[in-house]
């Protein structure tokens, strides 16, 4: 059985309290905030005892400090808009352009950043947060619910659930920092990982999708059979060099929304990983840019020290039409479930 646990972490500068919410089952423990939904740890059991392998801040004025969106729950729409403008039903729509041309992860003040309404249900934290019509530009009050649980066996679930009342997009992710080794081993060597993706979405210099799908055969993006990340890292590639590492959406389907099914595998210190989701992209990212941002207990998270997988529908969606849809219509369910499950490796034989 889950325990569900809450404690203050503190205040925003305009007032708004602020939670820390811990789920423990068995050995595993997971804390969340409802400032921006961040997961703020994950302990697992591991060789030698437990270990947190998520990476945090150790208080709030930290985390708002920082752009790097450090395990926080991402929309109305993760990853980037190109343009940072969009029509839909003949209407365009102008957004802010936080990076780049591009509105990445929202816009200025996205979920990120929203202090979410909490609470325990049957074991289970259940967040909540109502964006307003005209939010960051976006069109219709949408109605957003993300449910996190947790399992004696390891499993971390996270159910997203949104509505609205005008045509609208909607694309919500977490942004989590993973390393196996723990959260601050500043490193990822000796950890492998595996995409079960045959293409990735081409990126141009900003980080824009442009349209093609480019195969993975013989590229750093091969992840079909595990590879080291610093062995891809070295590797020679021109969409490597645009994104200074791994920033790249693998296309898992082409339908909006699949069965729940193995995207991901990591492996490394003793563990493994397994990322589970409905979603039809993932984002592998490497932290190719945290620059020394204060982390928990005293450390410094730089860059390449840590992963995300990013569960997704395909960045820039609104402008391609052979991408799934990321417009959600009036009065219609958003649901998608991503499933993070961590174990220690089997003993050899």
């Amino acid at each position: 059985m889950t325990e569900v646990t809450k404690a203050s972490f503190g205040a925003t500068p305009d007032g708004r309290l602020v939670d820390v919410w811990t789920l423990r089952a068995g050995g595993y423990a997971a804390q969340v905030l409802t400032y921006g939904g961040i997961l703020r740890s994950l302990t697992v059991p591991a060789p030698g005892g437990s270990r947190d392998i998520v990476l945090g801040c150790e208080t709030l004025e930290d985390y708002e400090k920082q752009d790097k969106y450090l395990g926080a729950l991402v929309g109305r729409v993760a990853n980037r808009i190109g343009g940072a403008a969009f029509e839909l039903n003949g209407k365009s729509y102008p957004l802010a352009a936080n990076s780049g041309p591009n509105c990445l992860h929202g816009g200025v003040r996205g979920f990120n950043q929203a202090v979410w309404q909490a609470r325990e249900v049957d074991g289970s934290l259940v967040l909540t947060h109502v964006s307003p019509d005209g939010d960051e530009g976006f069109p219709g009050a949408l109605e957003v619910r993300v449910t996190y649980s947790l399992t004696a066996d390891g499993v971390l679930r996270l159910d997203y659930w949104a509505k609205s009342d005008a045509d609208t997009l909607c694309n919500l992710t977490n942004h989590s920092y993973f390393n196996l080794l723990g959260h601050d081993a500043g490193t990822l060597v000796g950890q492998q990982v595996e995409i079960f993706a045959d293409a990735i979405t081409q990126t141009d210099e900003n980080s824009t999708p442009t349209g093609a799908l480019l195969p993975v055969e013989g590229t750093p993006f091969d992840l079909r059979r595990p590879r080291d990340f610093l062995e891809g890292l070295a590797m020679d590639h021109p969409q490597l060099a645009l994104g200074n590492g791994y920033d790249h959406n693998f296309a898992l389907h082409t339908a909006p929304v699949s069965p729940l099914s193995l995207a991901a595998r990591v492996s490394g210190g003793g563990l493994v990983l397994e990322c589970l989701t409905t979603q039809p992209g993932l984002q592998l990212y490497t932290a190719n840019y945290l620059d020394g941002t204060p982390g928990k207990g005293g450390a410094s998270y730089g860059p390449r020290s840590a992963f995300c997988l990013e569960t997704q529908s395909w960045p820039d969606a609104i402008h391609h039409a052979s991408f799934p849809s990321p417009v959600l219509r009036a009065g219609e369910l958003y649901r998608h479930t991503t499933v993070y499950r961590v174990s220690m490796c089997p003993p050899l034989p």
